[in-house]
């Protein structure tokens, strides 16, 4: 069983989109940072999950997993509200998961 830390980020417009822009430049910032982590691994692809964009890193110890996803809700530019969740790779969508 390995250690995943999912890293929920408010689906939110970045402050001072301008018009026909993307939107929400803040994911490629977070998708860039955690592939640059020495300490964790990017799981997974990132996903929309209802009014979330998740981010998946494993590969290291649980304390090590959650400084990272730290580092990465304190970018310039992430929406506020970002969490964190603990999980495995067994975890299946309906099991429970513990929360940080």
């Amino acid at each position: 069983m390995e250690i995943v830390v999912e890293i929920h980020v408010p689906l939110r417009e970045a402050a001072g989109t301008a018009e026909g822009s993307y939107p929400f430049p803040w994911i490629d910032r977070v998708g860039d940072f955690l592939a640059e982590q020495e300490s964790a691994e990017v799981y997974d692809d990132g996903e929309e999950y209802g009014e979330m964009y998740v981010f998946f890193i494993s590969g290291a110890a649980e304390e090590d997993l959650l400084a990272v996803a730290s580092r990465a809700a304190g970018l310039a530019g992430i929406p506020s509200g970002v969490f964190a969740m603990v999980t495995s790779d067994e975890a299946g969508g309906d099991r429970p998961r513990t929360t940080c």
